[in-house]
């Protein structure tokens, strides 16, 4: 029987190829990208699930919530004194260890090269257990002067010699450290929230000149994990953490107002392999993703296949006069409901086996170029750990039952005699509201995807385009002029990149485009009786002619005002004491202007306030206002303006930005990089344009712009072509009724376009369903945003205009071929 059932599938479809090959390749489109958006919803899932004990291991991160600050986020980065007060409070933590990373100059054979190294304290590789080539986990990183490298990395800095016992050497904070390699890490695979290419261990004399930095609860600049013991868990650790910050973390008296950093802060453990996809997406190391986004992902595979099984249901039913006679007949013959359902689902099998095979055919040509475009390493294995044959086969029978259920229902229903006596067979009643049902549930996810990609790109274009406060042409970042080593030549380096020829203007601060500096500093303003948190940075006088803000009242920063230079000796009592006794002046933000309470630029300037800036037996800075600049967007545009104060101090600047020509800013870098190296052959030059790194900021966005287009566009096809093979089975069974309505004198344009307003008021009603549905999904994207596009009627408008010529350029060639054909031979069908 299943030998009888299979042949006449076969030939079914063999009799009706086009029926056959739209319901393949509908089916075979839904699948792959069912399989494609599946293999990387359970990459993204993936991320550390591969290490070594990561069930115990867990990040300690930082969640800050200060209303009056404008203060909201959620970072992965943690103060040195979090974990080491964790650990003396709370016996279930087994281990603990702090991580930093940085980008020292690296001393190889007298090449000067950089390179992202981690710091780490002995116990990290005990807590994240990164798989070891070569060396002893135990005693890797005991010594200062151990190095680990991965394999990538060991190749690259000693091709063809065995790297164990190798030398390098690495300048911080100015000083030179030797180090020996003891050990070689396996490549970390992308899925992980850790970079490594180079650990060494956690040296504290680096900090010997910022003793705060070990004592200091907001000083978060690095990572702390720990290990849990045995039973041990994250969730006993919450109910008693506001008990452990009054414990630890230290009142301060702020000229009369107490602050408390555990006020507005709290720590929370995160497993490690939750990091990807947690709530902290600030200061990672690598990337982090919404699980909003994975869910979508996840959510539009299921509705690509759905519309491909809606089409398989509308085509079967629709066929359901054709095969009405041969149901007729072996009922007749014998035939009980029951094996004509089996029959048709037998049919439904093959077709969905056929489909998976071409769906496979499709992923595997598609999966690397996909694993390039999202930069993620997507791989498919049919057996073995992670292989999808089983999957992939309960998926190929669940869509084969699931598309050929309600068919197999509908067509085994049908009485003999009812259809034998009638002239050409039977249609279920009813099957053309619910195909008309699916059509539009097609068109509304096509819709909605259409409006997504829409806002998406134009909100991802937006953020890199739109005016962020200074001017991005020809601009030009330098990282590293901070460097210890560069400061006898700093001062002179940037005076000689300023006279390069072309370029217009150079300066220095600590803080540039899309840097991870990020310094506050509480001051009080007479009449408020709260401190108030504002950004601190450093910048000279031609920082601002480089980023191109011009002053909205008062002036800029000047070397030749004393003070405006707020450099102070460092470890000089004597100095910080009649430092605080002058005070000093700063330039101020719009954004800062305002929360200090000023209503105008011009209000602001001659006005003072106080500040903690030297030690605290000394007392507050006096501070005045000298000017004001618009505020600028240095970060992402999902972040409000940050108030932004700037002092003249050169202890602290890390960016030089560089105003070039836009016309000839390739030619003038490659000037700038020449005077650079004269002066600091010993540092890399490293320099991005400002254009790059705001696109890079975005890099995420986009290429969730580029799959939901591509996706979208699948959706489209798959439901068009449902709907022109929808078109293709309606126009013959009304062949005779378009017959005599040509004999009455209707035109071939009146057929036409009877035929095309049959078919677009499906996907006219689409856009009922899908308008709302995409405006509460992007509404609630776009607000992430604290600059975004408006959500006006024009996306939503436009998609459906697009869908609906879309579905008419479908339709209408067959529906021109059917109302020119010759009403004698429509008037000859039956």
């Amino acid at each position: 029987m299943l030998k009888s059932y299979l042949t006449v599938g076969l030939r079914t479809l063999a009799r009706n190829r086009a029926f056959a090959l739209i319901n393949i390749l509908g089916l075979a489109i839904g699948m792959a990208a069912c399989i494609l958006l599946l293999l990387f919803v359970r990459y993204e899932t993936s991320y550390d699930q591969w290490l070594p004990g990561h069930e115990r291991a867990y990040q300690v991160q930082t969640y800050s919530n200060d209303p009056e600050n404008n203060r909201n986020e959620a970072s992965q980065m943690t103060a040195y004194v979090v974990g080491t007060a964790l650990a003396k409070d709370f016996p279930e933590i087994e281990k603990k260890a702090y991580l930093t990373q940085g980008r020292p100059v690296i001393l190889q054979n007298g090449i000067a090269t950089t390179g992202e190294v981690l710091m780490a304290e002995p116990d990290f590789l005990d807590i994240v257990q990164l798989p070891l080539v070569r060396g002893d986990r135990r005693t890797a990183l005991k010594q200062t002067g151990s190095l680990l490298l991965t394999e990538a990395e060991a190749e690259r800095r000693f091709p063809g010699v065995d790297p164990m016992g190798q030398s390098l050497s690495m300048i911080r904070a100015g000083k030179t450290f030797d180090y020996r390699v003891t050990g070689i890490l396996k490549d970390v695979p992308r899925n992980s929230h850790l970079s490594v290419t180079m650990i060494v261990p956690f040296n504290p004399a680096i900090y010997v000149d910022q003793p705060n930095f070990f004592t200091t609860f907001g000083w978060n600049s690095g990572y702390v994990y720990v290990r849990l013991r045995p039973g041990a868990t994250a969730a006993s650790f919450a109910p008693r953490m506001a008990a452990w910050e009054a414990r630890n973390i230290p009142k301060q008296n702020f000229d009369g107002a107490e602050v408390n950093d555990g006020d507005t802060t709290d720590w929370k453990l995160t497993p490690i392999g939750d990091v990807h996809l947690g709530a902290a997406d600030r200061s990672g190391m690598t990337p982090s993703n919404d699980p909003r986004t994975i869910t979508t992902f996840a959510l539009v595979a299921v509705l690509i296949l759905g519309m491909a099984c809606i089409n398989f249901v509308n085509l079967s039913t629709a066929r359901a006069g054709q095969r009405a006679r041969e149901v007729a007949l072996r009922k007749t013959l014998g035939a009980s409901r029951r094996q004509l359902i089996g029959q048709f689902l037998g049919e439904s099998l093959v077709v969905s086996a056929i489909a998976m095979l071409v769906a496979l055919a499709l992923v595997e040509l598609v999966l690397p170029s996909l694993s390039a475009f999202l930069k993620a390493d997507l791989a498919m294995s049919y057996f073995g750990t992670g292989g999808i044959l089983l999957p992939v086969l309960g998926l190929m029978i669940v869509v084969g039952l699931l598309a050929g259920l309600y068919p197999a229902f509908v067509l085994s229903r049908f009485e003999p005699a009812a259809v034998l006596k009638a002239s050409r067979g039977s249609d279920p009643q009813g099957s053309g509201r619910l195909r008309s049902g699916l059509v539009i549930a097609q068109f509304a996810v096509s819709i909605a995807l259409t409006i997504c990609t829409g806002i998406v790109a134009a909100q991802t274009f937006y953020a890199r385009s739109a005016d962020a406060g200074y001017n991005r042409d020809g601009l030009l970042q330098v990282t590293g002029i901070g460097r210890k080593q560069l400061a006898p030549v700093a001062d002179a380096l940037v005076d000689a990149i300023a006279r390069v020829p072309g370029v217009v203007a150079a300066g220095r601060t600590s803080i540039g485009v899309n840097t991870d500096s990020r310094i506050n500093t509480t001051v009080r303003i007479d009449g408020n009786p709260r401190p108030i948190e504002i950004g601190n940075y450093s910048a000279d006088p031609g920082y601002f002619d480089a980023i191109g803000a011009k002053f909205l009242a008062g002036r800029n920063l000047s070397k030749d005002i004393p003070r405006d230079d707020t450099q102070i000796p460092p470890n000089d009592p004597a100095a910080e004491a009649a430092f605080a006794q002058r005070g000093m002046n700063v330039v101020l933000s719009m954004a800062a202007v305002k929360k200090l309470g000023f209503p105008t630029a011009d209000a602001a300037v001659g006005k003072t306030f106080r500040g903690s800036f030297v030690d605290d037996r000394f007392g507050l800075v006096p501070v005045t206002i000298i000017g004001v600049f618009p505020d600028m967007r240095l970060r992402s545009f999902r972040e409000p303006y940050e108030p932004l104060m700037f002092s003249y101090d050169r202890s602290y600047q890390t960016e030089l930005l560089v105003r070039l020509p836009a016309t000839r800013a390739g030619e003038v870098r490659d000037a700038v990089e020449a005077v650079w190296k004269r002066y600091a052959p010993q540092v890399p030059f490293e320099a991005q344009f400002a254009d790059d790194i705001i696109a890079a900021q975005y890099d995420a966005d986009e290429a969730r712009a580029k799959s939901f287009a591509a996706f979208a566009g699948l959706a489209i096809f798959v439901a068009c072509l449902g709907l022109y093979g929808l078109a293709a089975f309606t126009a013959e069974r009304r062949t005779k009724e378009i017959g005599i309505r040509k004999v009455l004198g209707a035109r071939t344009q009146d057929i036409v376009r009877l035929l095309v307003w049959q078919f677009s008021k499906p996907v006219m009603l689409a856009n009922f369903i899908a308008w709302p549905v995409a405006w509460w999904l992007m509404r609630d994207w776009l607000n992430s945003f604290a600059d975004r596009i408006t959500l006006g009627p024009q996306w939503f408008i436009g998609a459906g205009v697009l869908a609906l010529v879309i579905a008419t350029a479908t339709i209408i060639g067959h529906a021109i071929r059917v109302a020119r054909a010759n009403p004698i031979h429509a008037l000859r069908y039956e």
